[in-house]
């Protein structure tokens, strides 16, 4: 079936750019607007190129665009995954107190059909900081308070971090959670967290606006951040998750992304950049909006810049930006 509408939407230059409901395939399946959708300066084309990463399960195809993005020269990827199929088999592999590529976790995987970076990290203890889950076990934490810079150096910003959750039976979530070493499970908000100013170290969960928090139940999870999409409306976080300070949001840069779309198909993006003439990279809002016209009803940024990579079947979609190749990272989200 998407083989056919693939060839039906390069025959006929299909654009889609209303709304989902547009695209005269109401009858067919939801995944079908992922393969075309429109952009700010007009429509963004997705080719199948899933036969060029070898042997691949139907439920798990890939498709790149080289369009312009706003004006610009991109080189985009992104893989589709029917997360039911596979819900047994993803999973966040991490590396304690060292970094591997992405084709060290690839090999060392049995080689999987997916490998791409996800947390953000640090460099000196080689230590992920944002939330992991492996196995409904807590094995990486969210630094939720920062101390306030300037004259005032006795209060605290709390924030809650955004993460991406898988459940046993495949279904997925992004949500914002606090985590810490004495808790067996995170706990999560639906809706964005306005950071909390104190004197406290530790976040104060009595406080009226943490009333709505509740566990998160999922099988593996990975922070990251901010998040993109929400509702299926570019919605970015950045303000009360403080990822990127100023106008950050804004900068062109190579990038990662995953999200979801109500069907239950995972979305998993990955853009090329820092190559001028060849590929620029993306902003924020561009991604965002990008995950928006794939169908995505949540979507989060993930670790960009050098550590953007997305392995399949072992072979690069985009080229890393540094100039030694793959960047080693702390953690990945594999799926097999």
């Amino acid at each position: 079936m998407l083989n056919r509408i693939l060839v039906r939407i390069n025959m006929m230059g299909l654009i889609i750019g209303k709304s989902s409901s547009s695209c005269l395939l109401s009858r067919c399946i939801p995944m079908v607007c992922l393969l075309a959708s429109s952009f700010v300066n007009g429509q963004t084309h997705w080719k199948d190129v899933s036969n060029q990463f070898g042997k691949l399960p139907g439920s798990i195809k890939v498709l790149k665009s080289e369009e312009l993005l706003d004006g610009s020269p991109s080189i985009m990827y992104i893989a589709t995954i029917n997360a039911k199929d596979h819900a047994k088999q993803f999973f966040v592999d991490t590396s304690s107190g060292r970094r591997l590529t992405p084709s060290q976790y690839f090999t060392r995987n049995e080689q999987p059909f997916v490998v791409v970076n996800c947390s953000f990290f640090e460099f000196i203890q080689n230590r992920n900081v944002n939330l992991i889950v492996q196995n409904n076990k807590i094995v990486g934490y969210d630094t939720p308070a920062v101390s306030r810079k300037g004259k005032d150096t006795m209060t605290y910003v709390h924030t809650l971090g955004s993460a991406f959750g898988i459940f046993k039976n495949g279904k997925m979530d992004i949500a914002f959670n606090y985590n810490d070493s004495g808790l067996t499970v995170p706990f999560v908000l639906q809706s964005a967290y306005s950071p909390m100013i104190d004197s406290f170290r530790k976040l104060n969960l009595s406080h009226p606006s943490l009333s709505g928090l509740k566990p998160w139940k999922v099988k593996h999870a990975f922070g990251g951040g901010p998040v993109l999409v929400q509702d299926g409306q570019v919605k970015i976080s950045n303000n009360e998750e403080k990822k990127f300070a100023g106008k950050a949001i804004a900068d062109k840069h190579p990038r990662t992304a995953i999200g979801y779309t109500k069907d239950g198909t995972m979305i998993i993006l990955a853009i090329q950049g820092r190559m001028k003439g060849l590929a620029e990279g993306a902003t924020l809002p561009q991604m965002a909006k990008i995950m928006v016209g794939l169908g995505c009803v949540e979507a989060m940024n993930l670790d960009g810049g050098g550590s953007s990579c997305m392995l399949v079947n072992g072979k690069e979609t985009i080229k890393p930006s540094d100039p030694s190749g793959q960047r080693p990272v702390p953690a990945v989200l594999v799926i097999k």
